[in-house]
């Protein structure tokens, strides 16, 4: 069956545009200084000129990842504002049947665009394992980013079928969907937070304290993704990509990955935002210490906050939300959460994690609605470890590793004592001894948790004096610069 997301034939986009990525410095001391200067330059000759050098330049970005896929976004982008202008000229309101199908297809062709890129091999995979068909697997190559541009487009067709917006110039639209920040790996953006900035006249100029507050955004990011993400992806891999792994290597290993995942995401987002704050572009917060949470729906709350978003407004609301009754609202709760599981990529590993939030937030629902509440500490502790446990599922390549993790972590693998705690094999003979230091591996994961709590930005802000500030931020860049001994792709630019 299909794997997690490091199982996923797109990995070749990463060996042909790793050199771009935001932690490269091909990306942060060339593209960067020129793109600021270029689109700055070319706005102080207007507006229009403006928009039309930073689409270039997003352009060349996604280029140096893989050239292929250019002509296919771009007709992703004349279709879905082909289809808005229409929508926008059809008279007879929402309910006419004119709109209905101009919105039935722009929706229907970008989840089928989809659909082909992401799931035809699992689909085929499937297909062979349960009739025993020998279709041959096509190996698309997933084209980067698809998951996200697609997603703020078919938001986009929604908000004008329904008179929420009406299609702005062709460029600015282009910008909404190209503005390289977001562009691979998100925040899904709302276009009426976008394209509204890109409008404003005032935005045209440098501002000294946009740069400055994007610079600190990303040089936080920066820093948690190599120093902090990278270091935890060195614990992860021995648990979940080799043997059926004991007790201790097992936590040891699932723990890192709730780790590497948030800082590797956050760090990604927190880059985008410092970026997209360069060129005066405000974009959402997409995350909010998601493991302070105290249940899974407050998790839900803080975590990819604009995919919450986008699946809240275009999915559960659309099935109904909460307004056809208890049994329906706990129905859509849960097709919610199992489509975003699918969303994630083609495999059943993600389908199992989709439903055991799904599952997590029906049953919390239920749970409230009783009046039942635990002791805050008692809280924390089961809504992180259901986040972990349900991390396992994200992060095996196949649901074989992923039950083999999850055996060892109730110690169906056995145990291995590092060396340091020799003393105790004679007290207990059953278990064997290590030269890994699992014990303490796994103590630092948890005890790391406690970093993960704390903003970065908000520690130098409070408590570091303003003169001191550009200086802490600045040692957080030396260190992500020197530190880091490979450039490693985002966990979500695979999705």
């Amino acid at each position: 069956m299909g794997g997690g997301p490091l199982a996923s034939s797109n990995a070749r986009v990463f060996q042909i545009g790793v050199c771009m990525l935001f932690n490269s410095h091909l990306f942060i001391f060339l593209f960067l200084p020129l793109a600021l200067g270029i689109y700055f330059f070319a706005c102080a000759m207007s507006h229009r000129v403006g928009v039309y050098a930073l689409i270039t330049a997003s352009l060349v970005f996604y280029a140096c990842y893989d050239t292929r896929y250019i002509a296919l976004m771009l007709s992703s982008i004349l279709f879905n504002y082909g289809i808005s202008c229409l929508l926008a000229r059809s008279l007879g309101g929402t309910a006419s049947l004119r709109r209905r199908l101009l919105v039935t297809a722009g929706v229907g062709l970008n989840i089928a665009l989809l659909g082909y890129y992401k799931y035809t091999d699992f689909f085929i995979t499937n297909v062979n394992s349960v009739f025993g068909a020998t279709f041959a697997l096509q190996h698309i190559l997933l084209p980067l980013g698809i998951s996200f541009f697609t997603f703020q487009q078919i938001g986009y067709v929604v908000d004008v079928y329904k008179g929420e917006n009406s299609p702005p110039h062709l460029s600015e639209y282009g910008i909404f969907v190209l503005f390289f920040p977001h562009l691979v790996a998100g925040p899904i953006v709302h276009n009426k937070e976008i394209i509204v900035q890109f409008q404003d006249d005032t935005l045209k100029t440098p501002r000294w304290a946009n740069l400055y507050e994007g610079l600190a955004l990303f040089c936080v990011g920066l820093f948690k993704k190599v120093a902090l993400a990278d270091t935890f992806a060195t614990y992860v891999g021995p648990g979940f990509d080799g043997a059926a792994p004991h007790f201790l290597l097992a936590w040891g290993s699932s723990l890192a990955y709730t780790m590497q995942i948030y800082f590797d995401f956050s760090g990604y987002s927190e880059m985008a935002i410092g970026l997209a704050c360069m060129f005066n572009i405000k974009f959402p917060q997409n995350f909010n210490e998601p493991y302070r949470a105290l249940d899974i729906q407050d998790f839900w709350r803080r975590w990819h906050m604009t995919l919450s978003r986008f699946l809240r407004q275009y999915l559960y609301i659309p099935l109904g939300g909460n307004r056809k009754g208890w049994g329906r609202t706990l129905l859509n709760l849960f097709i919610t959460f199992l489509l975003g599981g699918i969303w994630h990529g083609a495999s059943w590993c993600f389908v199992i994690w989709g439903v055991l939030h799904g599952a997590g937030i029906v049953a919390h629902r239920l749970w409230s609605q009783r009046g039942l509440r635990l002791p805050k500490p008692l809280a924390w502790g089961a809504t992180f470890l259901f986040v972990n446990v349900a991390w396992v599922f994200f992060r095996a390549r196949t649901l074989d590793a992923a039950l083999a993790v999850l055996g060892g972590m109730v110690g169906l693998n056995g145990v291995l004592l590092p060396k340091s705690l020799a003393a105790l094999a004679p007290l207990l003979p059953s278990l064997k001894l290590s030269d890994r230091p699992f014990v303490l591996d796994a103590l630092v994961v948890v005890a790391l948790v406690d970093v993960a709590l704390r903003p970065w930005k908000d520690i130098l802000e409070r408590y570091v004096p303003g003169g001191l500030r550009p200086a802490g931020y600045a040692g957080l860049f030396l260190v992500a610069i020197f530190c880091g001994n490979k450039i490693s792709e985002f966990i979500y630019f695979q999705f």
